[in-house]
């Protein structure tokens, strides 16, 4: 679709002003691409004779591109199919953005398109634009610089004035594609293609919203630590919100968390996606938040720092050595960071305050500003620059402040990959955007795993508790009941005790000891009901009192639900040092996700709270806690013990672990979550479950991230007696995997990749070993006490989860000794488990040893072309 070699316009027209014609002369601007016009009312179009219709083109073109009414669609992607045309782009407006009419013509194409087999982009789509062949198949008229950055925009409207500030600012592109309604083709699929394409360095999105999360998180992570994404997604910001109103519809902070999670960096003005493409591309990445300035003019320097400490960046403290080294080198300066020049600093000053700045450990990125002066020209300066910055792994950038003068050295300074603006505080945002990304690429090695067995709670007795529960719809599980399915979890709660009549409640109060909290569960969900209660009830007759204005209070709300309540029986505690709360809920597009935040007014008038998505291990339990405020307050303040942060990060990854294991829950209210000297103790909770509506075909259908598939690893033993670990493979294991792939033989790497591949670099090492294991998965076998990859199996599940490919790698010291069998076989029975219907491989036809493993194990050959064998093996 995005290198054809022949293009058919459907609705090709040269009619003034029509789409049809703006498309056509876009198409045959280049001439380097066959067009076809497909007009049954017309004989020519722009000197190209017009067919009547698809199937009387001469021969099959590569790409369609439909331009006619909406409701002539589907017969024309019909036709398509029936031609043997695989890709078509609909321009064509008109269908779900019409309302109940055009929605169901845009389901009638949807199925259309997937009968016949045509990948459809659009419809509403503005186009294609592949710069580097000369294809404009779009409604745009600017014909963009061919370079290295994919922009790929949900409805396209900013395409021709971004395209066109782009070319002035010397910006190229590898590919623009509007995707308009996504009814088939979607970012997922596009971040997939220009992933793999080697003429795409960076990845722009302008997104308005997802319509398949799971596919576009897996796309996301598989490629984000080897280019650079960048996301503009508009509707930051919403309307004041109800003090009833669930926060997690707040979908931008939600969308904030998955970009997040699977490193890519968001962006909030247009300019940002190419100033950001270029520089993460480009530029070394800091370590650290703290950055340190240089600058000859002393305003300018605290503009800096006023920006830095507005987005939540950190000044770097200087080291005493380095201060030592100033001292003696600067005749007076501010001693301090920002490094203010004298007025009168010469390229010398420049030079020992950079030197010692990038030396020092403190310091993780420098910015050097620059006014014009007489003694330091722009040039001279950046001369310096330049070579000072070569082999340095921190982060160096500039501003060039002043007009026509500065603006020679800006130029040096970008042309040898130094980031250079012409403000401040350009630059600070720039390296803040830097220092981000690094964070949120780290997030790609944390991979949280499943439960172990022998960790997990008895799930069989709880998942029968969920059937008999939701047998008759959703439900609130009791107070009781919420709590103990936490503590199954290793979640430290306080107990509660449900009651059904007022001398049971006397009967518990006596048992726990005065004072107590009786409270009150309404409603089939923590939103719809509600929770009352009464505290520091001391007295049996105090009780009594407190169960009579509960019981009253369901009879005079007409709201409430009088079928469906329970009240508890709790022990009062005193001693509480601060509140906090934790909320999860199910998200439309990214599933459940979960929130924790302080308590109280902290979370109802500061909104003091963060987001996150399930599964979490500690390191990202830590990450959510420490974007909230509360985290400052749990160090302790104004004398109080501070929280146990440890424990509390393994009740947050305990609750992700119940999360994860129980799909079937769809809310979780727990408010509040007390600290208790230092300790951390769940007060009331509610718990929300409805039944699983269809089977899925996968594990966890509830969460767009899949948890590292622990049940995949197990202990096996080779023939020889050496013992072995089988285990999926981590993004850690990169260096394993190079050690392993730099050490085969030509013959063993031309048996698996065709050819014997002499270098493997980064980007496809990071492919290999960062993975979604919902649509992947790979098998290593490792020696452990050798820390050594000894094998490697594969299977890549196609989109429609029907089918899967694939491979298996041994090192050649250990062939013959059963381990590719065992790769094999574990491969097979992980197809089964995802319901495939088939596994195939290709090899080649002389592999003797691979074709008669396969066939030992089932596998059916068919000889292909070019020397390969394909073999399938049926799993149904």
């Amino acid at each position: 679709m995005f290198d054809p070699k022949s293009v058919a316009l459907i609705g090709a027209t040269e009619r003034d002003a029509s789409v049809g014609r703006f498309i056509l002369e876009n198409l045959l601007r280049s001439g380097k691409q066959k067009v076809f016009a497909v007009n049954p009312n017309a004989k020519a179009a722009l000197g190209l004779d017009c067919y009547p219709a698809v199937g009387a083109l001469p021969q099959k073109p590569d790409l369609a591109v439909i331009a006619v009414r909406a409701e002539l669609v589907p017969a024309v992607v019909a036709e398509c199919g029936e031609a043997g045309i695989q890709g078509a782009v609909v321009i064509s407006a008109g269908f779900a953005e019409l309302g109940e009419a055009g929605r169901q013509l845009e389901e009638r194409l949807h199925a259309t398109s997937r009968l016949f087999n045509v990948r459809l982009l659009g419809p509403g789509s503005l186009g294609i634009i592949r710069p580097s062949t000369g294809l404009n198949a779009s409604l745009i008229k600017v014909d963009p610089t061919p370079g290295n950055i994919a922009f790929i925009s949900q409805s396209g409207q900013l395409g021709d004035a971004v395209l066109e500030w782009a070319r002035e600012a010397h910006v190229g592109f590898s590919l623009f594609v509007s995707l308009g309604s996504m009814t088939d083709i979607d970012f997922g699929d596009l971040i997939d293609f220009v992933g793999d394409d080697y003429e795409t360095r960076s990845i722009l999105l302008d997104m308005e919203q997802i319509v398949n999360a799971r596919k576009f998180m897996s796309a996301a992570r598989g490629f984000a630590r080897s280019k650079p994404i960048i996301v503009l997604k508009p509707g930051r910001l919403e309307l004041p919100r109800k003090r009833t109103d669930p926060p997690l519809e707040m979908n931008d902070l939600v969308y904030d968390a998955a970009f997040k999670r699977v490193g890519l960096l968001r962006v909030k003005e247009a300019a940002d996606l190419f100033n950001a493409a270029q520089v993460l591309d480009a530029a070394r990445l800091p370590q650290g938040p703290r950055l340190a300035v240089v600058t000859n003019a002393s305003t300018a320097g605290l503009m800096a720092k006023d920006a830095l400490l507005e987005q939540g960046g950190e000044l770097a403290q200087l080291s005493e050595k380095c201060m030592q080294e100033l001292d003696a080198a600067l005749p007076h300066w501010t001693r301090g960071n920002p490094v203010a020049l004298p007025v009168d600093a010469d390229l010398q000053h420049y030079e020992t305050a950079i030197r010692c700045c990038l030396k020092d450990p403190g310091v993780d990125a420098l910015l050097v500003i620059h006014l014009p002066r007489a003694l330091v020209t722009p040039v001279e300066l950046a001369n310096a620059m330049v070579t000072m910055s070569k082999g340095v792994s921190k982060p160096v950038l500039a501003a060039m402040m002043g007009g026509h003068s500065s603006r020679e050295g800006a130029r040096l300074l970008i042309a040898n990959n130094v980031p250079t603006y012409g403000t401040p505080e350009e630059a600070v945002k720039t390296y803040l955007q830097m220092y981000h990304y690094k964070r949120n690429l780290e997030l790609l090695y944390e991979t949280p795993e499943e439960l172990p067995l022998e960790l997990a709670p008895s799930k069989y007795s709880l998942k029968t508790l969920m059937r008999k529960e939701t047998a008759q719809g959703p439900k609130m599980l009791t107070a009781e009941q919420s709590l103990d399915l936490l503590r199954d979890y290793g979640v430290p709660v306080v107990p509660a005790y449900t009651v059904i009549t007022e001398e049971e409640a006397l009967k518990k109060a006596e048992e726990l000891g005065y004072p107590v909290v009786l409270k009150l569960m309404t409603g089939i969900s923590a939103r719809k009901g509600g929770m009352r209660t009464s505290l520091g009830v001391a007295s049996e007759d105090g009780l009594r009192s407190a169960f009579d204005a509960l019981k009253k209070s369901i009879e005079d709300d007409a709201d409430a639900d009088r079928q469906v309540y329970s009240i508890t029986v709790q022990k009062m505690l005193w001693s509480v040092g601060y509140q906090l709360i934790l909320l999860a809920e199910r998200h439309q597009e990214f599933g459940m996700v979960m929130l924790f935040g302080t308590g109280g007014m902290g979370y109802d008038l500061f909104h003091d709270y963060s987001i996150a998505l399930p599964p979490l291990n500690q390191t990202l339990a830590h990450r959510l806690i420490e974007e909230t405020k509360a985290h400052e307050v749990l160090q302790g303040y104004h004398g109080r013990q501070p929280a146990d942060i440890k424990q509390l990060e393994q009740i947050l990854v305990s609750i992700s672990n119940l999360i994860a294991d129980f799909p079937e829950i769809t809310f979780i209210e727990i408010d509040p979550m007390a600290v208790v000297e230092g300790k951390i103790l769940v007060l009331a909770a509610g718990i929300t479950i409805e039944a699983i509506p269809t089977p899925d075909t996968t594990q966890y259908p509830h969460l767009v991230i899949t948890p590292y598939p622990t049940r995949y690893t197990t202990h096996w033993t080779l023939k020889d007696g050496t013992d072995v670990t089988l285990r999926p493979i981590r993004p850690e294991d990169e260096p394993l995997e190079h050690d392993m792939l730099t050490t085969l033989s030509e013959l063993t790497l031309r048996q698996r990749f065709f050819s014997p591949i002499k270098t493997w670099t980064h980007e496809t090492l990071v492919r290999f070993c960062n993975i979604d294991y919902e649509r992947e998965v790979a098998i290593v076998a490792i020696i452990p006490e050798k820390k050594r990859i000894i094998g490697i199996g594969r299977l890549i599940i196609q989109p429609d989860f029907r089918s899967g490919e694939f491979a298996v790698l041994v090192h050649d010291e250990f062939q013959g000794k059963g381990l590719g069998y065992k790769l094999i076989d574990v491969l097979i029975g992980i197809g089964q488990e995802k319901g495939l219907e088939e596994i195939e491989g290709v090899v080649l036809s002389d592999n003797d040893r691979m074709i008669e493993l396969c066939r030992s194990l089932g596998f059916k050959r068919k000889l292909m072309p070019e020397g390969v064998s394909r073999i399938v093996l049926r799993l149904e």
